[in-house]
């Protein structure tokens, strides 16, 4: 049923999107496709501090603009190398996999990649946001719900025990 299933991973949250798109895929004895999108948005990015609001100080906003150059590269090679290790993997599980690493939304990002390798699932993680938060700060699985051009799973992170449990 599936050829190509798409693994949207993060730096932080990959494991249990990883673990459920390798057993699909082990499943279906279909391809590996391994993304992660490069966004300040992930948890993980170096972000980008008010840098615009420091035109005052031309010596500070180099010295902080180089910093971060710095800082996103040290994202950009981490990102390489968690993507290179959980091809290999899925390689040493039988699974043919590649990866790919893209800079933009995380959303769009993952429905465009899924349409130029022709995904036939994405499975991909959400952070549990909603209300207020989701508003301003967007969400990728609801935009990647709305508009993938290919089947979805939606990985829910376990929530630690509470008191109530």
């Amino acid at each position: 049923m599936f050829q190509k299933v798409l693994a949207a991973v993060d730096s932080v949250s990959y494991r249990r999107i990883f673990d459920e798109a390798l057993q699909v895929a082990k499943a279906h004895r279909a391809g590996l496709m391994l993304l992660h999108v490069l966004s300040p948005e992930e948890e993980a990015s170096p972000g980008f501090y008010g840098i615009t609001t420091l035109d005052h100080y031309p010596a500070l906003y180099d010295e902080l603009m180089e910093r971060y150059k710095e800082a996103w590269s040290a994202f950009e090679r981490q990102g390489e190398e968690l993507l290179g290790s959980l091809v290999r993997e899925a390689i040493a599980q039988g699974v043919t996999a590649e990866f790919t690493q893209n800079a933009g939304s995380p959303g769009r990002t993952i429905c465009e990649v899924a349409a130029t390798v022709d995904a036939d699932l994405i499975v991909m993680g959400r952070r549990g946001i909603s209300g207020l938060a989701e508003f301003f700060l967007g969400s990728a699985s609801n935009y990647v719900l709305h508009n993938s051009p290919c089947s979805l799973m939606v990985v829910q992170e376990k929530k630690a025990p509470t008191k109530a449990d």
